[in-house]
């Protein structure tokens, strides 16, 4: 079984159930299934053959799901790529990942005519229409097709070629904190299993109204609020764009039951001062992935809204959930949770020998949802996966009772002289400040002690000083670890998922140093 068959199962068992809801239009698993076919059918008449790679350059909207789950079933292999990435980041990528099609909204039309020079191996740039492209009058030329005039030429009862489960479905490039961008090849087997472990795991069925307000093409998005509710019938409430008072309204509307976010969203909406637990009593369950949550955030959103927040725990090389809170136990704050059904999680030593309970270590992972390699990059996968265990980087330790805890990124660590210090701790602390709206934690060179412990803070307090927030941090942590300088920001940089940037502070620190 794959993404692409799964779907046209539950077409065939649930015609009329919506599918997914997205600005008022809705569209049920018939209609959805009948789209998919004939945009793979159009793409076969251009050309596409399987094993051809077709990246997608789109936000949260319909034509996602199709652009995906139609490449799919015409056996392509699917390239997601954040739409307002640079010129030179999408061109490494469309380079790298041998990419033969692009299917893109109307608005990178002059992006693409600027770039077609350096992309060679791209053969067709599908269009697909906005409102805002209308009204600028945006063209297509030389290698452009329309997204809808392909679709309408396709053939609705499509079935495409044989799909095998350890084909490449989906290529993730990683975001490459050091050198370039990784491309992480994931298998129909990978997605599929991932999708129906996590839903298993949290239960999610074909009466799940999910919101999908993160990124589409970030994994997260992909298996938790798209394949997953898909693949059992549920319904995709699509939100082209995260506001609090967007999911706060839709919540209330669509009778909502999960939602799922980084930990930045749910700070937004705790900070909303408009949301009430009323518009979110349909919602069963939170999703939090992505980061660490702060605990104190944890509680106070709970308390506010009423609702549980479920921590998990993924990575793009794992499809990419390993870990999540179950919903059968009670759930442990600051936990990621212990591992979901048929993946397994260890914590080991540099030897890669596990490690005792209470101990830190790095989080290993194996599954039917590890990743087979990363394209084009032979040593970086026999480093990354050693005897059928993913290594993750991130550093981990598990209590007695199998729920793991995220102590921090390996490359992350802070030493100060010669003694740990992971930046999650330091910034648990501030976050439970009532001044603190948000808080990230760095690493600096200390002539003294090596490393010294930096904070960027977002206050709500004006008044709050750097000496207040030492003193405070004096109160809660060990000496080694109280921030020797604390810097106060309107913001702190993230990525389009909401993810706080450590990296964009060390950069942007380095810079001004120099």
């Amino acid at each position: 079984m794959n993404l692409s068959s799964r779907l046209a199962e539950v077409a065939g068992q649930l015609p009329h159930k919506e599918a997914y809801v997205y600005e008022g239009e809705r569209c049920t698993y018939g209609e959805l299934n009948a789209a998919v076919s004939q945009f793979a059918s159009g793409l076969r008449h251009l050309g596409i053959q399987k094993g051809d790679h077709i990246a997608l350059l789109l936000g949260n909207s319909p034509y996602f799901v199709i652009g995906l789950y139609g490449a799919l079933r015409a056996g392509a292999t699917v390239i997601p790529i954040n739409p307002i990435y640079t010129p030179d980041e999408i061109s490494y990528i469309l380079n790298n990942g041998d990419v033969k099609a692009v299917i893109g909204l109307d608005l990178l039309v002059p992006l693409f005519v600027k770039m077609a020079a350096l992309l060679p191996k791209v053969e067709h740039v599908i269009v697909c229409e906005t409102p805002q492209g209308k009204e600028q009058g945006i063209s297509l030329t030389g290698k452009m097709k329309s997204f809808t005039e392909l679709l309408l030429s396709g053939d609705a009862h499509y079935k495409g070629p044989e799909l095998a489960d350890d084909d490449v479905a989906v290529i993730l490039y990683t975001s490459g904190t050091t050198g370039k961008p990784k491309g992480a090849m994931l298998t129909n087997r990978n997605l599929y299993s991932n999708a129906q472990d996590t839903a298993n795991y949290l239960k999610i069925n074909g009466e799940d109204r999910v919101i999908a307000a993160l990124p589409m093409f970030h994994v997260f998005c992909l298996t938790v609020a798209l394949n997953a509710p898909l693949m059992n019938g549920g319904t995709v409430l699509i939100v082209p764009k995260f506001s609090p008072a967007k999911i706060f309204q839709l919540t209330r509307e669509e009778k909502a039951t999960i939602f799922a976010g980084v930990p930045t969203m749910y700070n937004f909406l705790y900070q909303y001062e408009e949301g009430k637990a009323e518009d979110l009593q349909t919602l069963r369950l939170c999703i939090s992935g992505g980061a660490s949550m702060p605990v104190a955030l944890l509680k106070n959103f709970e308390q506010k809204f009423k609702v549980i927040v479920s921590e998990g725990y993924g990575l793009s090389e794992a499809s990419p959930v390993t870990c999540f809170n179950p919903l059968d136990r009670p759930r442990k704050p600051g936990s990621i949770g212990t591992s979901i059904m048929n993946v397994e999680n260890k914590v080991v030593n540099e030897f890669g020998e596990e490690v005792p309970v209470g101990e830190v270590g790095e989080l290993v992972v194996r599954g039917p949802n590890v990743m087979k390699g990363y394209y084009k990059m032979p040593e970086e996968t026999a480093h990354t996966i050693r005897n059928g265990w993913l290594y993750t980087g991130d550093l981990a330790k598990m209590d007695e009772e199998g729920y793991f805890y995220i102590v921090d990124r390996k490359k992350d660590m802070i030493i100060v002289g010669g003694y740990n210090v992971y930046p999650r701790e330091v910034e648990e602390v501030l976050y439970s400040h009532p001044d603190v709206v948000e808080a990230a934690v760095i690493g600096v060179p200390d002539p003294n002690f090596g490393e010294a412990v930096k904070c960027f803070v977002v206050s709500r307090n004006p008044n709050l000083t750097e000496e207040q927030l030492i003193e405070y941090c004096r109160e809660h942590l060990a000496k080694y670890k109280v921030p020797s300088s604390i810097e106060f920001l309107a913001e702190l940089p993230k990525n389009t998922t909401g993810k706080i940037l450590r990296r964009a502070l060390k950069e942007q620190l380095t810079s001004t140093e120099a």
